[in-house]
């Protein structure tokens, strides 16, 4: 993080913060407030919470607070039918153009979250687990479908997350992204459309089934609020 400006070290702050649920959907952020929690001036803040709500993470509001996004469960695992056909693309293009330091840099990213699963925090593994799927994109050398793969990853950031924690299991985890790795190695661009698939075969059930159970969560916790 240390080439990030500090407009994108405060949306990393509060895209993390979002994701642990310190930020709950529909809660509202004070730009003020929230400021000097940080400790900074409100410009910065305010440029932060522009980049976050880009990602659809934040909700910005005419004359109003903005407020954590509210999840979508349509729009969402309409995402990711478009960011499986991304990965999977990017998979085959790596195969065809990745340089062997491309597929070095993959295989160290694997290596690093086999070492480390079980004693790394969550969120930070859940981001190293999501540099891995960036590195392929990039591998694909097309610069348009990297920027687009970004763009989607960025928007499912918090569901792909809240999936991950439903099924967090190192085994998989390592077995799914040792196999993408051992198919991109072979440029078997078959085999890696087919480990892509096992690897992502349920994140939409699994992101809808965790988003409708966080809807029904906030919506039980509003008719008590009522009562």
């Amino acid at each position: 993080m240390t080439d990030q400006t500090l407009p994108e070290k405060i949306a990393n702050q509060l895209r993390r913060d979002i994701l642990r649920g310190k930020l709950v959907p529909g809660a509202s952020l004070k730009e003020r407030g929230k400021a000097a929690d940080l400790g900074v001036s409100r410009t910065p803040m305010r440029e932060a919470i522009r980049i976050v709500a880009r990602e659809g993470l934040i909700t910005l509001r005419p004359a109003r607070s903005p407020i954590v996004a509210m999840p979508d469960v349509k729009a969402v695992t309409d995402d990711v039918e478009v960011l499986l056909s991304i990965e999977k693309l990017s998979g085959k293009l790596a195969c065809e153009r990745a340089t062997d330091a491309d597929i070095d840099g993959i295989a160290a990213i694997t290596q690093h979250m086999e070492d480390n699963f079980d004693t790394m925090d969550p969120l930070d593994m859940f981001e190293i687990d999501m540099s891995f799927h960036s590195a392929i994109a990039m591998a694909s050398h097309n610069k348009p479908l990297a920027e687009i793969h970004s763009r989607f990853l960025a928007r499912l950031w918090r569901a792909r997350f809240l999936a991950a924690m439903k099924r967090r299991n190192r085994t998989n985890v390592i077995a799914h992204h040792t196999a993408i790795l051992a198919a991109l190695r072979a440029r078997d661009a078959s085999a890696v459309d087919a480990a892509i698939g096992i690897h992502l075969d349920r994140l939409t059930e699994d992101i809808g089934e965790v988003i409708r159970r966080e809807l029904q969560d906030l919506q039980d916790k509003a008719d008590q609020s009522a009562d």
